[in-house]
């Protein structure tokens, strides 16, 4: 019987973006209440992943400027980083690429992202939309956030909702997966790539 694979997930992003409740949901099965504390306390779990059995820790951070320095500290080791942003705000999804793709890169060089865009309850919501039309925004788009990815070179683009739990399993089997399987990374497993060189 082989060993169980140790996986270490960092989730990090924006302040307010959902990384917390994004955790609290999945290892739950439950959108937290009213209290959803600032950071996540570390979680491990036994998780069966095609056909494979793997103990997958998760890390959550406190994407708050004031934690700039601190944040680092739970880099080492990691497997793989879910870099969240909020499908509702514009501001997260810009400093994906201008916080923390270079703050990932600097520290962990190579480690595979997942870019996860969450809220996605949200994206069709008639009043979230009106609000943030006042503003002269828009919701981010599947295609945005897909160019995203491609531009800084993340594993793979997701959306999910931890309020609906639409698609939130799936992020995490997919992190899994790009660990477990890293010619998978960077497109390099994108459907319509018929052809097959031996």
């Amino acid at each position: 019987m082989a060993a169980t694979r140790n996986i270490k997930c960092v989730v990090v992003g924006d302040g307010a973006v959902g990384k917390t409740c994004l955790l609290i949901s999945y290892t739950t099965n439950a959108f937290p209440g009213e209290y959803v504390p600032t950071v996540f306390d570390n979680y491990s779990s036994q998780v069966v992943v095609d056909g494979m059995t793997v103990s997958l820790g998760l890390w959550d951070t406190a994407g708050q400027e004031d934690y700039d320095r601190l944040r680092p500290l739970s880099y080492p080791q990691t497997d793989v980083f879910l870099l969240c942003f909020s499908l509702v705000s514009l501001a997260s999804f810009e400093n994906v690429r201008t916080k923390w793709w270079p703050e990932i890169q600097h520290h962990s060089p190579g480690t595979p992202i997942i870019l996860v865009g969450t809220k996605l309850d949200l994206r069709d919501n008639p009043a979230q939309i009106a609000r943030m039309r006042e503003r002269r925004q828009e919701p981010i788009s599947y295609a945005q956030g897909s160019a995203t990815a491609k531009e800084i070179q993340a594993a793979r683009y997701l959306e999910c909702s931890a309020l609906t739990q639409y698609q939130l399993k799936n992020v995490f089997d997919e992190a899994i997966r790009t660990v477990l399987n890293p010619n998978r990374r960077a497109g390099k497993a994108k459907k319509g790539n018929g052809c097959v060189l031996m």
